[in-house]
């Protein structure tokens, strides 16, 4: 392992040098490229100086336990230290797995309610509300960039940007139909309803990485809706962009500006045809997107939501692995499930 840390070190200092070279500065896309993997490698680097610094603690705990008067402190000492040691070797573990060609990229989030309807859109709500926690528990920025919701407070349909750190690695395991089992607020009688969510997971990719010739483009600009009152846009702010080649279509009202609400439009089309690219580069037989969300029926589920027994379950693990409190998970506490995933995707490779 001393070898691996020292060839990644070697790694980190040079693309530190060829980022600062002139003709890097001169190459937009393969600053960019650099720029992403030093991102990824940095995690790695200072999880190695964590250990050596440890190291060091524990090698100076241990000779201070031949001291009669320091011998009870050195020793609560090096049992600490060595917990911490065995912590950090397993987050080194996790992060040596394969890289993701996406790794250090921001994202694009879409969540639509499926099966179930007003249940659905009021589940698809409660996902919404628990990634919102993750992202202020990992120091992420979450932005809405459309939204369609209910007069009950539920999701049709929301696209929303998550920048920050490790926020592809970790939320790309988030992408499939989510299925929930609890008695809806909406149900009178008292019985369990089953009623699914969908979640796409999109990378997302700067212009000079995934251009689109601008004839490909149309765009219509058309007055906001909203619920009435100063909801009501007076300008025709909203806009449509249509990818004419495929028929993707994104709309984005949520800006005040056409301007803003066009730059968001653009990324969001532009995430979705860098991701169907990818799929086509990889021979799958669909497009990644459509293989994330599928039909959004209750047959196609990557994770149950037990309200009744407090329980999340993943269908992606295996054994005693796969169970997690239902409370916690709700309130953003979803690294025990993302470390699992990232885990075993790493040990199918």
């Amino acid at each position: 392992m001393a070898d691996q840390a020292a060839a990644l070190r070697d790694r980190f200092a040079q693309l530190c040098a060829e980022m600062d070279a002139p003709e890097t500065y001169a190459d937009p896309a393969r600053y960019a490229r650099l720029a992403r993997e030093r991102k990824q490698l940095e995690p790695l680097i200072n999880a190695y100086d964590r250990r050596d610094a440890l190291e060091r603690q524990i090698a100076e705990a241990e000779a201070l336990t031949g001291d009669p008067e320091l011998r009870e402190l050195a020793k609560a000492e090096l049992d600490e230290g060595r917990a911490a040691l065995a912590e950090l070797e397993r987050e080194i573990k996790r992060l040596l797995l394969p890289p993701d060609e996406n790794d250090g990229r921001n994202v694009i989030l879409e969540l639509r309610a499926g099966t179930g309807g007003e249940e659905a859109a009021l589940f698809a709500a409660d996902l919404y509300r628990m990634y919102s926690l993750y992202a202020q528990r990992r120091g992420w920025q979450m932005q809405v960039l459309s939204l369609n919701d209910t007069e009950l407070g539920g999701v049709k349909e929301l696209v929303c940007e998550v920048r920050g750190e490790d926020a592809w690695r970790r939320l790309k395991f988030e992408a499939g139909s989510h299925c929930v089992k609890r008695v809806p607020a909406t149900e009178s009688s008292g019985r369990i309803q089953t009623s699914t969510a969908t979640v796409a997971v999109l990378p997302e990719v700067e212009e000079l990485e995934f251009s689109i010739p601008p004839e490909e483009i149309k765009i219509d600009t058309f007055r906001s809706s909203g619920a009435g009152g100063q909801k009501v846009t007076k300008t025709e702010s909203a806009i449509r962009v249509t990818h004419v080649p495929t028929g993707l279509v994104v709309e984005c009202q949520d800006e005040r500006s056409q301007y803003q609400n066009k730059d968001r439009a653009l990324s969001i089309l532009r995430a979705r045809l860098y991701e169907r690219a990818q799929a086509e580069r990889t021979g799958a037989r669909d497009a990644a997107r459509r293989s994330q969300v599928g039909t959004g029926q209750r047959s196609e589920k990557i994770r149950t939501y037990f309200f009744l027994r407090d329980q999340v379950v993943d269908q992606r693990l295996e054994g005693d692995n796969r169970s997690f409190r239902l409370g916690p998970v709700l309130n953003g506490e979803l690294e025990g499930l993302s470390d699992a995933l990232i885990e075993q995707a790493g040990k199918s490779e």
